[in-house]
């Protein structure tokens, strides 16, 4: 395997090398062939009157000859090729692709036919002529065709389309992206449409000074592994605007009525009696969906009594659920019941904040408010790793849309870079396109090991650079260098797909991460809606401390996620229990955002910059997909090929039959009839579980 990788790369690096070469070479034909036809004469020696004497093209007898052909045979279109080939060799040394140049020659062809019959029809005389004149040979021959005639029915609109023709498909031959064009017309018709700043217009101007693009120079620099295959964009950008709060709902004048909770103190403190449990409610706390009562119990009174009454406390109160917890660093505990109406939590209620804006915290996100009604955010850079649980419905995936929103809200794409895996292909694809992308949505889970196969070695790359700057972490190195290294945020959105499809990889892939990716500046967030053992396993678990627990169905999924029971008595719609790294767990509230506001905040992001995805990304989980196919053919069962010969011969193909043939076991014999099927050698199972013999 060592010496196959060897040739890959050696390999690799010839045609790199190789496609360099090709485009240089055609960048030097090109400028020559473009004097040649620039400084073309009739006057000079040719191959209808090689006796001329007079010399007057600059490149001598070969530049009068070549640029004779050119003009005898497609007029003066000719003089738009050199100019083609001359941008396509510059993509060709860029993205070292040779087969730019097939399709630059294909609408090179395109373009010179059009010409030809343009200056048949148009501009006969207008220029100096040629033997052949302005359309060359080629546009003699189509002075009959009904092409010609079909122009002649109107010569203005023919005038137009075929002027619109040549320069469609020259900037085709030029591999000319129509996308940048809207986008630079974008630039001058937004001006107007700019949210006003008359809205928490302090918070803009201090967040929009730190996060200036410096676009004026072309910034390289050599041994950044990260910035090495990224194409800077052609969008000049003097400063890059954070999103407004505008485009983020408020609360309403309604929505700030809180309801309190019928249930007081005294009717709770008999309900306690009831149950044998004495004691009194010390403080009262009244939150935007829950009420918390601080009760003390009275001496000699078990908190594990007082915890198995939640669901005889949430009867007799007629609420929907209770749940009940010590509180640190008190004597009492905390008896936590609904509210009957509730209040609406926005996001932007957390990001205006004092705490979110505090420059101390590198990665904030919004995670909502807690049961007295405090807003909290959270540091994703000290988490470092985020583990999300909770069902369908529970507020699992407006979490994750929360945590986007709130890093677009504090970076700009210069500081902060996202990798977003969405097996699902539902909740992360309106992110498409954002300048904060790395890669777009994964949207495969095969695919989805590779990229963060690539995440892997991105960090051991950044562990070699902060090693030669003799740095600790990527604080450390951005502090020394102009240009800075950007964090990463991984997020995940449904793990279980990932963990079925490549477990062990996925295993081994995030625990290298979570273990060493937080000084590389990379952070991973995984979400799942099945927290059972075989998604998060004790790997997992061991190495993300910080999780959230939505509601989830019972006490063993909130016991995988949490360690304890409770999540399973949360209220759904956001309400959560948040666990950081010291295993302290506390009620929040997360705020809700909706998909018109998530739509705006990304339209207005994509307006300002194109995203500068690294191709290496992509290139790297199609190398293992290709690398994963030949792995699987050379790690073939050693009775491969006894097995294949027994189903050939009697054109039965089972797991039962094979483990009678040849006396194995019931899972080598299912490992074998499956490798045969991704083989071809047999049909997949049909409704009663027969296979065919393909071959």
């Amino acid at each position: 395997m060592n010496t196959k990788n060897i040739l890959d790369k050696t390999t690799s690096f010839l045609i790199k090398r190789l496609s360099e070469l090709v485009g240089i070479i055609l960048l030097c034909l090109s400028i020559l062939l473009l004097i040649s036809l620039i400084s073309y004469s009739p006057e000079d020696p040719n191959f209808i009157f090689p006796e001329n004497t007079e010399m007057k093209n600059l490149l001598g007898a070969n530049g009068s000859y070549t640029s004779d052909i050119l003009y005898q045979s497609i007029g003066l279109i000719s003089l738009l090729s050199p100019i083609s080939f001359f941008f396509i060799s510059i993509s060709v040394i860029i993205n070292k692709r040779i087969l730019h140049i097939v399709e630059s020659l294909f609408f090179i062809i395109l373009y010179s036919f059009i010409g030809t019959l343009f200056f048949t029809v148009f501009h006969t005389e207008t220029f100096w002529l040629t033997i052949n004149g302005n359309n060359g040979f080629v546009g003699n021959l189509f002075e009959e065709s009904f092409l010609i005639n079909l122009i002649n029915i109107n010569h203005q609109i023919s005038y137009v389309i075929l002027i619109f023709l040549i320069s469609f498909f020259f900037l085709l031959s030029i591999n000319f992206k129509f996308r940048s064009l809207g986008n630079i017309l974008k630039i001058f018709g937004k001006s107007k449409k700019i949210p006003s700043k008359n809205v928490v217009e302090s918070f803009e101007e201090n967040m929009i000074s730190e996060n200036d693009y410096i676009n004026n120079e072309t910034r390289i620099q050599e041994n950044f592994s990260f910035d090495k295959n990224v194409i800077p964009s052609n969008k000049t950008i003097i400063k890059y605007k954070l999103p407004s709060i505008n485009f983020l709902k408020t609360h309403s004048k309604n929505d700030k009525k809180l309801s309190e909770n019928k249930i007081d103190e005294e009717t709770l403190e008999k309900i306690l009696l009831d149950f044998g449990v004495e004691g009194k409610v010390k403080k009262v706390s009244q939150g935007p969906v829950v009420t918390l009562y601080e009760f003390e119990p009275a001496p000699g009174v078990k908190v594990s009594k007082i915890i198995n009454l939640s669901e005889d406390i949430a009867r007799n109160t007629s609420s929907e659920s209770a749940r009940i917890a010590t509180i640190p660093g008190s004597n009492t505990i905390g008896i936590e019941l609904p509210k009957p109406q509730r209040e609406n939590v926005f996001l932007s209620e957390i990001i205006s904040d004092k705490n979110f804006k505090k420059n101390d915290i590198k990665l904030p996100i919004a995670l909502g408010k807690s049961i007295s009604g405090l807003p909290i955010t959270g540091d994703l850079s000290t988490m470092p790793h985020l583990l999300i649980a909770g069902t369908t419905g529970s507020g699992k995936s407006v979490c994750i849309n929360t945590i986007i929103l709130s890093l677009l809200y504090k970076h700009s794409p210069e500081k902060c870079k996202f990798i977003l895996i969405d097996p699902k292909m539902l909740e992360l694809s309106t992110y498409e396109g954002i300048p904060h992308l790395l890669c777009p949505v994964i949207t495969e889970a095969k695919r989805a090991a590779s990229v963060l196969g690539w995440v892997v070695k991105e960090m051991e790359n950044r562990y070699k650079l902060m090693t030669k700057v003799g740095v600790r972490n990527i604080d450390g190195y951005n502090e020394k260098h102009k240009i800075s290294m950007p964090y990463i945020v991984v997020i995940v959105d449904e793990m279980s797909d990932l963990m079925l499809v490549a477990g062990k990889d996925i295993e081994n892939y995030i625990q290298k991460l979570s273990q060493m990716a937080r000084a590389a500046g990379i952070h991973i967030i995984m979400a799942t809606q099945r927290p059972s053992v075989d998604v998060i396993t004790g790997t997992i678990k061991a190495n993300f401390p910080t999780r959230i627990s939505f509601q989830v169905t019972s006490k063993i999924d909130s016991r995988t996620i949490l360690g304890e029971q409770g999540a399973e008595q949360l209220l759904g719609k956001g309400d959560m229990l948040y666990m950081t790294s010291a295993n302290r767990i506390t009620r929040i509230h997360a705020p809700f955002v909706s998909e018109e506001e998530i739509e705006k905040i990304n339209n207005f992001l994509r307006s300002q910059a194109e995203p500068d995805y690294v191709d290496e990304i992509l290139n790297f989980a199609y190398e293992k997909e290709g690398s994963s196919d030949t792995k699987d053919n050379e790690n073939l069962d050693e009775l491969y090929n006894t097995a294949l010969e027994i189903v050939k011969s009697e054109r039965k193909a089972s797991t039962s039959f094979l483990q009678r043939k040849l006396q194995i076991g019931y899972n080598r014999a299912a490992r074998i009839v499956d490798q045969m099927e991704a083989n071809g050698e047999v049909s997949q199972a049909n409704h009663v579980g027969k296979r065919e013999v393909l071959k």
